[in-house]
This record gives C-alpha cells, structure tokens and sequence, in this order.
C-alpha cells in the first residue's frame, strides 16, 4: 500500500557563483530539480533541513522563504494530485555535497549554469506540449514540471 500523502512539500534553492544545485530525481516525478521533499508531519522549516541533508549531505545553517504556493502536482503516494509548496532559498550551508543513492538518479551533483538551466526549461517545455514521450521523458528529463512553474515565479527563468 502506497504512502498517504501529506499534501506539503518543501524545496530549497541552493546557488552558488551564479549557478543552481539541480539533481536527477530517481523517484516520480522525473526531472531535474533542487532538493526537496513531503513534510510528513515536520514543520516547512525543519523539512527544508532535512531534506537538504537527506538528499544532498549539505547543513543549511540560514534560509529564506521565497515562495509559499499551492500546485497541482502528481506524487507517487496516494492523494498526492496537489500540493502546497514553500520554497526557501539558502543564504549559508555548509558541509561537502554527498548525494542520496536512494534519491538521486544521477549520482553526481549539477551545478547548472543559467543556460544549461535553459536546455533543461527547453526539454521540459517540449514535454508539456507533448513533443517528448512518457518513455523518453522518464529516460532523459528536463526541469521537473513543479520546478518550471516555480522558476518561472520566482523570475530565474
């Protein structure tokens, strides 16, 4: 039996020298996308620690809210067709990045460079319009889907 969902998500930002920290999701949905994760039954603050360290070994020791939002948006667990998402954008961390295995499909991090940011907005654009199938889309993603949307509020994209 699949996980309820909790309908709350949380996700962090992380930049460094004019690039984001993006990594291959290995769960659904696919895409590439900041880390973040269900607050299952944790507050949006401690959730967006613990995620950060969960899937990418990283201490954010400060963090700001940039974005406090509802979405529908697909999980994996059973009532999970919305959510409401608080995005924080980190402001210090500290530690070496070490990705979860169980987490991440690509197992090396991705500092992404505002245009390969935009070859990945491209591909998930591509998908949204149907141009890119179920299959070839779950094989070689672009932005994830919730994540275009929140780039695109936020003005990165």
């Amino acid at each position: 039996m699949a996980k309820k969902c909790d309908n709350t998500s949380v996700g962090l930002i992380i930049k460094n020298k004019g690039k984001i920290l993006l990594n291959e999701r290995l769960k659904f949905p696919p895409g590439w996308a900041p880390p973040a994760g269900h607050l299952d039954g944790d507050s949006f603050d401690g959730s967006v620690v613990r995620e950060t360290k969960e899937e990418v070994g990283l201490d954010v020791l400060k963090y700001k809210l940039v974005l406090d939002q509802k979405f529908d948006n697909h999980c994996s667990r059973d009532g999970g067709s919305w959510h409401h998402w608080q995005v924080y954008e980190a402001v210090e961390w500290q530690g070496e990045i070490k990705l979860a295995e169980r987490e991440i499909k690509n197992k090396k991090p991705w500092w992404v460079s505002h245009e390969e940011l935009i070859g990945l907005v491209d591909r998930a654009e591509a998908y949204m319009r149907g141009k890119i199938s179920e299959e070839k889309w779950e094989n070689n993603p672009g932005l994830g889907v919730v994540w275009y949307e929140i780039f695109k509020i936020l003005g990165i994209i």
